[in-house]
C-alpha cells in the first residue's frame, strides 16, 4: 500500500489531454501534477512502433525526470480504409505543426478518394502507470469503435474528435457532452483500469 496521498503526473504537454484525463482522475485520491509543474522537463521521444510502447517510454522516461508516480497515454485515430492510418502518427500526421483543421480536411478528401462507404474507424489509447522510480507497474487500453463523419462537427474536445462518430450516436465527439465521453470514449476506457489500481491501493 501507497499509504499515503501520492503525487501523479500526467505526463503530456496536450492542453486537451490534460483537461480530459484530469476530469477522468479528478477523483481519485492523488494530487495531479503536470509538466507546468516542472518547466525544465525534457521531452522524451516517442520511439516506438505501437502505442503501448510509446505509452511505456513516456511514463519511465518523466518518471526518472521527476521522481513522481507517472500516468502516460499514447492515442490516435485509425481509419480502416486508410490502413489504419494516421495511427501512431496521429499527432504528427503531415507535420507537428500542421493545424489539426488542415490534418482533418485531408483525411477526409484520402477517405473519400476510397469510395469506402462505411467509413469505420476507430479512437485507441494505450496508457502505463510508473512508480517514482520508473518501474512500468500496470498498463490498459481502450477502444472506441466509430466512423468518420462527411464533415467536422462540433467544438467541444480536441484533436480529430470533430470529425469521429462513436458508435451508437450521432454525434461527433466534438459534439457530445464531457460526460457522455469519459463513459465511451478510449481514453475513459483505458483510465478505468488504471483507477482501480489507484483506489484499491492508495490509503488517504
Amino acid at each position: 500500500m501507497f499509504g499515503k496521498r501520492i503525487k501523479l503526473l500526467i505526463a503530456t504537454g496536450n492542453p486537451g489531454k490534460v483537461g480530459e484525463t484530469t476530469r477522468l482522475f479528478g477523483d481519485a485520491p492523488v494530487t495531479l501534477k503536470t509538466f507546468h509543474d516542472f518547466p525544465d522537463i525534457k521531452e522524451v521521444a516517442e520511439t516506438g512502433s505501437t502505442f503501448k510502447e510509446n505509452a511505456i517510454l513516456k511514463a519511465k522516461g518523466y518518471s526518472f525526470q521527476t521522481g513522481l508516480w507517472t500516468l502516460a497515454d499514447d492515442s490516435g485515430l485509425e481509419i480502416e480504409a486508410l490502413n489504419s492510418a494516421p495511427g501512431i502518427h496521429s499527432a504528427r500526421y503531415v507535420s507537428e505543426k500542421t493545424d489539426y483543421n488542415e490534418k482533418m480536411s485531408m483525411l477526409i478528401k484520402k477517405l473519400e478518394h476510397t469510395g469506402d462507404t462505411g467509413r469505420s474507424a476507430r479512437f485507441v489509447c494505450s496508457m502505463a502507470l510508473a512508480n517514482g522510480r520508473g518501474e512500468i507497474v500496470l498498463t490498459s487500453a481502450g477502444i472506441c469503435e466509430g466512423k468518420i463523419a462527411k464533415t467536422p462537427r462540433g467544438t467541444n474536445g480536441f484533436g480529430y474528435d470533430p470529425i469521429f462518430i462513436p458508435a451508437g450516436f450521432t454525434g461527433t465527439f466534438g459534439e457530445l457532452s464531457d460526460e457522455i465521453k469519459q463513459q465511451i470514449s478510449h481514453r475513459g476506457r483505458a483510465s478505468l483500469k488504471i483507477m482501480r489500481y489507484l483506489l484499491g491501493f492508495i490509503v488517504v
